[in-house]
């Protein structure tokens, strides 16, 4: 779909080109911000068996290999995006930017925290939104219009976030799914908030990712172990009120976007 009909500018026909994609999200986007993060510097991202099917070695990727951001530019013809933190000019940024941090959650950890959540990475989507516009400030300082102008020509690319922040309430508040359920809300308006500070600066271009099947994530099914009864599906052996969590949020970011579309007719999401 980024590929094919729309051009730069959203609604229009003919093939897409993009001069730039601005990325964010979590460790499924993150392309080496946690490598550089002070407080997860150092962690597992940076130590073999990471990076080594692909690039030989740990690239700052919770992967083996590459990510879909990676596909992403790649079928655009572009480089990889620079990780914010390792970016200091505008040159830096000529082809965009990842503001993606592994560990990072979609609400500010003072919300979490006000709820008895505790976040491990003292970044989230507000503090990404943040780094994005002084981005934008870097590469034209001059007036709104210059903004918009990049805007045009670039992708914006909203990774899976929220799940960290679910997880969290799972894993160490004692598996309590319906405060995780309370938060859909706040995260799917987190969401939003990135999506119409991006349209108010000029984005045309967006595409969102969403909820990945929570139930089945490798870490939750080794730290959640469960008993009879219903607590795993039984086709997919997954944990079955996670997966179920993963749905409420699909759906409501779905509602979300909907909407979102109709405020903004001049956008592609």
């Amino acid at each position: 779909a980024v590929t094919g009909e729309a051009d730069a500018g959203g609604a229009g026909h003919g093939q897409a080109r993009y001069d730039r994609v601005f990325s964010f999200g979590d460790s499924l986007t993150d392309t080496g911000n946690s490598a550089i993060l002070p407080v997860t510097a150092g962690g597992p991202f940076t130590n073999p068996p990471y990076g080594q099917t692909h690039f030989g070695r740990p690239n700052g990727r919770a992967s083996d290999g590459r990510l879909v951001i990676d596909f992403i530019v790649e079928s655009l013809g572009l480089p990889p995006p620079t990780p914010y933190l390792a970016g200091k000019t505008a040159v830096d940024f000529l082809h965009g930017a990842n503001f993606a941090v592994g560990g990072a959650t979609a609400l500010d950890p003072a919300f979490l925290q006000s709820r008895g959540i505790t976040s491990f990475v003292p970044v989230s989507l507000s503090n990404q939104t943040s780094w994005f516009n002084g981005v934008l400030q870097l590469l034209d300082s001059t007036d709104i219009t210059g903004q918009r102008k990049i805007m045009a020509s670039s992708l914006l690319y909203l990774g899976e976030i929220g799940f960290n922040d679910y997880s969290f309430v799972a894993v160490f508040g004692n598996g309590t799914v319906g405060l995780a359920q309370s938060l859909v809300p706040h995260i799917v308006g987190a969401i939003r908030s990135v999506l119409t500070d991006a349209i108010g600066v000029g984005a045309r271009t967006m595409v969102v990712a969403g909820m990945i099947p929570m139930g089945c994530e490798p870490e939750l099914l080794a730290l959640l172990p469960g008993g009879a009864g219903d607590y795993y599906d039984r086709a997919s052996g997954c944990i079955a009120r996670f997966n179920q969590l993963a749905q409420l949020h699909n759906r409501a970011l779905k509602r979300m976007l909907c909407q979102l579309r109709r405020d903004h007719p001049g956008a592609a999401i």
